[in-house]
């Protein structure tokens, strides 16, 4: 495959957080595979600031699913509808990868007009009907990466790098930067919990949190900074209740940019299996996740067993999610997060 061939490429992975995290060393491979070619990515409006701390990234294509998720009888959301699809067949993409492997997101590749889509065998909802080529999962492999790594080798990228690190710009950082003087946090002196999660079933005991933000204070004098959506205070108050221990809450008063940015000041991060986790997991700063019923070798932390905690974390097979009652978050316990933390820190 002659990698001068492809021109305009666009990635289409929308949704969600966590999931978009995971897809960016596609970005990293492709724009060092094809420097002169403009790299688009459509992704859902309310996740696209992540984009905004990459690097490589020529346009974001906004994907307003809220606006246009009625389009069929209101006329706002016709309109939006109708100029979403103008934007994607004025693209004129020479490529155009989906990563998200739905019904959905392979319409939207169809509609593009390009000759050549390339989605995942796996994909569902009989997307396959509108790819003109499918990839198989590698046979030695069960992480979504290696699935998106076979993607490239199809299109003529070889060996690309498992990496595409985080950088929150500099109106980020000097937002972040005054919120950590008005709480007197000293970098890299302070831990950052992520106790949140969308799913019920991903959320490690909010008291256990407590327990490890007591212990970061009285072995480290840390204190501790909660994070999270708006939605999600009540785990900070109730971490707040319970502890004597110093504990910040920044719940709600963080953009995506800013998260990353706090993240980089940190001294560690310990979070659920959610997309702020996955971001931390992508910076520098030592992170653990913590995994219950959901399979870390499939979405966790690439070939990073270290940032992993879980009940056989190495052993779940190829599923993405399994009914183990073994595995399920409430048999982490503090002693093995906070060691496994630990040994982060030491190296």
């Amino acid at each position: 495959m002659n990698p001068e061939k492809y021109r305009n490429i666009l990635i289409i992975k929308p949704s969600a957080l966590g999931d978009i995290v995971h897809a960016l060393p596609v970005l990293g491979a492709l724009r060092a595979a094809f420097p002169e070619a403009k790299l688009t990515w459509l992704v859902r409006k309310e996740f696209a600031e992540l984009l905004e701390c990459t690097t490589g990234l020529d346009e974001i294509l906004l994907f307003d699913r809220k606006g246009m998720g009625n389009w069929f009888y209101s006329p706002k959301g016709f309109r939006i509808f109708r100029d979403f699809a103008k934007k994607l067949k004025a693209g004129r993409y020479d490529l155009v990868l989906d990563l998200q492997g739905l019904c959905r997101s392979a319409i939207f590749a169809k509609m593009t007009g390009c000759s050549r889509r390339v989605g995942m065998t796996e994909a569902r909802e009989l997307a396959h009907l509108f790819y003109t080529e499918q990839v198989d999962r590698p046979t030695d492999s069960v992480h979504i990466l290696d699935t998106y790594f076979a993607v490239l080798k199809t299109i003529g990228v070889d060996n690309p790098v498992p990496e595409c690190p985080l950088k929150a710009p500099a109106t980020a950082q000097e937002a972040i930067g005054q919120k950590m003087q008005q709480h007197a946090l000293t970098p890299g002196e302070f831990v950052v919990l992520i106790p949140g999660s969308a799913h019920p079933y991903k959320c490690w005991p909010t008291e256990r949190f407590a327990q490890l933000a007591e212990r970061f204070h009285q072995q480290r004098d840390w204190p501790a900074v909660v994070v999270g959506t708006q939605s999600e205070q009540h785990y900070a108050e109730t971490i707040k209740s319970a502890v004597s221990s110093p504990i910040i809450d920044f719940t709600g008063q963080t953009r995506i940019p800013e998260l990353v940015a706090l993240i980089e000041q940190a001294g560690a991060i310990v979070s659920n299996d959610t997309g702020p986790g996955h971001i931390a997991a992508a910076t520098p700063t030592p992170t653990v996740i913590l995994f219950g019923n959901t399979n870390p070798l499939r979405l966790g932390p690439y070939r990073r067993p270290e940032c992993i905690v879980a009940i056989d974390s190495d052993s779940r097979g190829s599923e993405i999610k399994d009914t183990d009652p073994n595995h399920k978050i409430e048999n982490i316990t503090v002693d093995m997060t906070y060691e496994k933390i630990i040994s982060l820190l030491k190296q």
